[in-house]
């Protein structure tokens, strides 16, 4: 037995002998290769694993910091996307599908987050929401301020959809309502905007609440907003929702710059 073992040992051990030959060649081809050509060869194998972790890792954090541009049809969305990109002005038209780019924030850390402009179309919007929602780091909700009186309830109902999908969320996103269009004389403050959807909010979540369980999106969704018994106020809300106003399109004409700095602002500040 002692000498069975003995000669195993001496093949090289089953099935590691079969192997012997290969690795023998190949030790023996390292041993007489040039040395500089192997260092070279390891150095460029270094740099190219550590491209492909880079680009992993800075995807990861791209699809961790996605911006939605949200709002109804004709609000600014797709011009107030194109400006915070290119700073120029450009004709639009309702969206039927998601566009998205990386941008890049004006602070001291060099950050990017990834916009995403998403359709306003009553019949695309809820269903492009219910896709991106979860990689959201921020929600940037557009409202035409020149309209936004005929308006109110379809906005308030949108959003009243956002709120209750963001609520739901793990990680609740930043949260701002841009006052767009306050360019145009007709234009309400944001801070009447506030007011009023800060009513119509009131009136839903009354609605809603009452509503049979069976109609609700989800079950682990909160069943209304802010407290109960109180009148509704933003700041009853787990998420912080902030406003103010901005121009897309500018008040100089499509030549003009946008009025838009408050916005890069909010982004640099969430980045």
């Amino acid at each position: 037995m002692a000498a069975a073992g003995s000669r195993r040992v001496a093949d090289g051990g089953g099935s590691g002998g079969t192997f012997q030959p290969y690795l023998d060649s190949l030790r023996h081809e390292l041993q007489h290769r040039d040395p500089t050509l192997l260092s070279v060869v390891v150095a460029l194998l270094a740099v190219l694993l550590t491209l492909v972790f880079w680009k992993f890792v800075r995807s990861r954090r791209s699809s961790q910091r996605a911006v939605l541009l949200v709002g109804l049809c004709d609000s600014g969305k797709t011009l107030l996307f194109v400006r915070l990109l290119t700073g120029l002005y450009r004709n639009t038209q309702t969206s039927i599908t998601d566009s998205s780019a990386v941008y890049r924030v004006n602070n001291n850390r060099g950050n990017s987050l990834t916009l995403i402009d998403l359709p306003g179309h009553e019949s695309l919007r809820l269903q492009f929401l219910e896709r991106f929602k979860t990689s959201a780091r921020a929600v940037v909700f557009v409202v035409d301020s020149a309209a936004f009186q005929r308006e109110v309830k379809d906005v308030a109902e949108f959003l009243y959809q956002v709120l209750i999908d963001s609520m739901g969320l793990k990680n609740t996103p930043a949260f701002l309502i841009a006052c767009n269009k306050q360019d145009i004389a007709m234009a309400k403050s944001a801070k009447l905007i506030q007011q009023q959807l800060e009513k119509e909010l009131n009136t839903l979540r009354v609605t809603r609440s009452a509503a049979p369980s069976t109609l609700e999106s989800s079950s682990t969704v909160p069943a209304q907003l802010g407290k109960k018994g109180k009148e509704f106020e933003f700041s009853q809300l787990p998420l912080k929702v902030e406003f103010l106003e901005c121009s897309a399109k500018g008040g100089r004409g499509d030549t003009g710059p946008a009025g838009i700095q408050d916005v890069e602002k909010w982004l640099a500040k969430i980045a």
